[in-house]
């Protein structure tokens, strides 16, 4: 069966593809499945609005509720004989058993299984499900991923960016299973993460795309259909193709003007003046960041898959220094948040940044207040033709 990798662009159309990928597959079974419940609910969305019901070959599913169901539940037994009474989600690694001079120590596999893998009441750590999986299909001899393979002929995997750790082994053995395994995600949207674990460290977030070069030779990798960018106009997507250098620039499909068009910097005592010209939705990185509350406000990462006319960013300090040097280090979530926070938007991004008369910034705009006056006071609040 086919292999398949495509790297999107935010605003790329994406949801729309895979959706009608799905739809398209009239033999066989297909599962949908990405990391967040937010991402589930929308493939169901779009799977009603192109298709009035979800068909019946069509499982939508979350990536951990699809392991429990299909990995653990089915052949635990392999490996302890208590029942599994569901899923606690890891904030960081799991297993924690103390500090040594500081350092953390942690619950061995081999010596302390039930204490590596579940909480005292006996559920599984998120962070160690897809390992638990693996061994699964270790001891079973393989049967896992058979009888995945019996019940879906194909496999469809969105925001791929998100998977780390034992995923990346569990991609392994379905890309030699009998099923078709399609996966798709943004590689500059790598804001959350499946698992803290060691294991594929050095492939996670946007660097996912080297597993599968290092892995696979036969893997189809796609990084030409989903480049056009429907959501942001060429202003901001030029702006946000140079938080990513090194991969395929995406171009914009958003033409539309409205008369306060780009990406623009805002003095801090000019932000309450630009919240009431422009209405714009604030970015922040944490509810630690004071903002406006007569507007309304959202954490970057929250934001994650949502389209707005105009944003506000609240920008941590390493962005401010990256603003006045793009080489200056960023750390690749930190990276990733901010993608997402100036690709929200369809028409304007405002930055906060206290500039002066000699500060440049490539691709940016000053906003003063003789600017202000010279543009209508509420733009154009049509959306563009921005495809999900």
């Amino acid at each position: 069966m086919s292999n398949k990798l495509i790297i999107a662009a935010a605003g790329s159309g994406k949801t729309t593809f895979l959706v009608n990928e799905a739809l398209n597959q009239k033999q066989g079974n297909v599962l949908l499945t990405t990391f967040t419940q937010a991402n589930e609910a929308e493939l169901v969305k779009k799977i009603t609005a192109i298709n009035k019901c979800t068909p019946e070959n069509i499982t939508v599913q979350t990536w951990y509720s699809f392991l429990l169901q299909h990995g653990v539940r089915p052949y635990q037994g392999c490996l302890c004989e208590r029942t599994i009474n569901g899923l606690i989600l890891a904030s960081g690694q799991s297993g924690l058993k103390f500090y040594y001079k500081n350092r953390p120590v942690y619950y061995s596999e081999d010596r302390e299984f039930e204490k590596h893998y579940f909480t005292s009441d006996f559920k599984i750590f998120s962070d160690k499900l897809s390992k638990f999986v693996c061994r699964c299909n270790e001891k079973s001899n393989g049967e896992v991923i058979d009888r995945l393979s019996r019940i879906y002929s194909h496999i469809f995997i969105d925001e791929v960016q998100d998977l780390s750790g034992y995923d990346l082994e569990l991609l392994n053995l379905l890309f030699n299973s009998k099923s078709s395994i399609l996966l798709v995600g943004d590689l500059r949207q790598g804001t959350y993460s499946t698992s803290n674990s060691a294991k594929h460290r050095k492939y996670s977030k946007s660097n996912i795309v080297h597993f599968f070069e290092h892995t696979f030779s036969d893997i189809e990798t796609d990084s030409d259909s989903l480049t056009i960018n429907y959501r942001c106009n060429p202003e901001i997507c030029d702006f946000s193709n140079r938080l990513f250098p090194d991969l395929k620039a995406t171009t914009s499909g958003n033409g539309e003007r409205t008369g306060h068009d780009g990406v623009f910097l805002v003095k801090p005592e000019d932000v309450s003046d630009y919240l009431r010209l422009f209405s714009p939705i604030q970015l922040r990185d944490s509810v630690k960041t004071g903002t406006d509350e007569m507007y309304e406000v959202m954490n970057f990462g929250a934001s994650k898959g949502l389209s707005f006319d105009r944003v506000l960013i609240y920008p941590t300090q390493p962005f401010m220094e990256w603003l006045k040097n793009n080489k200056s280090e960023l750390a690749p979530t930190s990276r990733s948040k901010l993608y997402v926070a100036i690709t929200r938007a369809r028409f304007s991004v405002g930055v906060i940044y206290d500039y002066d008369d000699k500060t440049m910034i490539p691709g940016t705009i000053k906003f003063t207040p003789v600017y202000a006056q010279n543009i209508p006071a509420r733009p154009s609040e049509t959306s563009s033709d921005c495809k999900a």
